[in-house]
């Protein structure tokens, strides 16, 4: 297997999508990990999983249409494994393999078959104090943009994934690349005031373009930051109710090609007045656990 990820946007190669076969029963409501999804369990909502599966074949069709090669995870019966960007992520020829919640370790294992047709030298674990998920890193160019929480409270939110530890072991192993983090805002209860990843309040776009919201981001100037990096009208800002519905985590199979949820219509709108073609599906059933196109794939080839 050949590895190569240096950014968001390159024309996409290669790719591990999720899947929502032999999910399991909802969870119970201490067993939950995001406010969305309890917001969910409560109201009775919570998605069903032959309507997962149909909206998981509309990305596989898109990709697959677009000349990507896509892999899926073993199944593992009764098993959330929707979300594969979680349990790792690849920089560079580099796959990082993620130390996520231990409820979720057996993810990892329903991807043996990926990890070993890759080199032992190209596949890194971290140390065990060192938490992150790849929903908090981005390669980008010279820089790895990572999503953290630095309170001193980081024990408290189940919401926090990536911890400063794995922040400054990036910056150790890859010391040619700008290693920059961002403090997110954590939430247990409002799933309006939380950014459970990066992806989820930020997204490049295109050759020069991104998604952002601001209040998602506790240090006004790490936002400011990231804004100047693409320019003010190079970005699109989105309030919290579009953050909540997961605008922010699209995913891009080229820099001219896009796959987004039909139901972000300004969003797309902005995308194709930018030359972006955007490829639509309905994923608002895997939005209620509080993921989307992003979260639910882990790149390992682009251009």
């Amino acid at each position: 297997m050949k590895l190569h990820i240096t950014n968001e946007t390159s024309k996409l190669k290669s790719v591990i999508l999720g899947v929502a076969n032999s999910n399991g029963p909802e969870p119970k409501l201490e067993d939950a990990y995001d406010p969305k999804s309890i917001k969910h369990i409560k109201e009775g909502t919570y998605p069903e999983e032959a309507d997962m599966i149909q909206e998981m074949e509309q990305v596989a069709v898109i990709l697959k249409k677009h000349g990507v090669e896509v892999l899926r995870p073993r199944i593992i019966e009764n098993y959330n494994q929707i979300f594969s960007r979680d349990i790792g992520f690849v920089i560079e020829d580099k796959f990082i393999r993620a130390n996520i919640l231990p409820d979720r370790e057996k993810e990892i294992k329903a991807i043996d078959f990926v990890l070993e047709s890759i080199p032992a030298d190209q596949k890194i674990k971290l140390p065990d104090n060192c938490h992150v998920e790849g929903g908090d890193v981005m390669p980008h160019g010279d820089y790895i943009l990572v999503g953290t929480y630095r309170g001193e409270d980081y024990a408290d939110y189940i919401t926090a994934r990536t911890n400063r530890q794995a922040v400054e072991e990036l910056q150790r192993l890859f010391p040619h690349k700008i290693v920059k983090s961002f403090n997110l805002r954590k939430s247990n209860t409002d799933p309006k005031a939380n950014a459970l990843h990066l992806d989820c309040c930020f997204q490049p776009v295109g050759d020069k373009y991104a998604i952002i919201h601001r209040n998602g981001f506790l240090e006004e100037e790490e936002y400011n930051w990231l804004v100047n990096l693409y320019g003010q009208d190079n970005v699109l800002e989105i309030d919290a109710q579009e953050m909540f519905d997961m605008n922010s985590n699209i995913f891009s199979i080229s820099e001219t090609v896009v796959i987004s949820d039909d139901y972000f219509t300004r969003l797309n709108a902005w995308l194709r007045s930018k030359g972006i073609q955007v490829e639509t599906v309905n994923y608002r059933e895997i939005a209620k656990q509080e993921g989307l196109l992003r979260c639910s794939t882990l790149p390992l080839r682009r251009a």
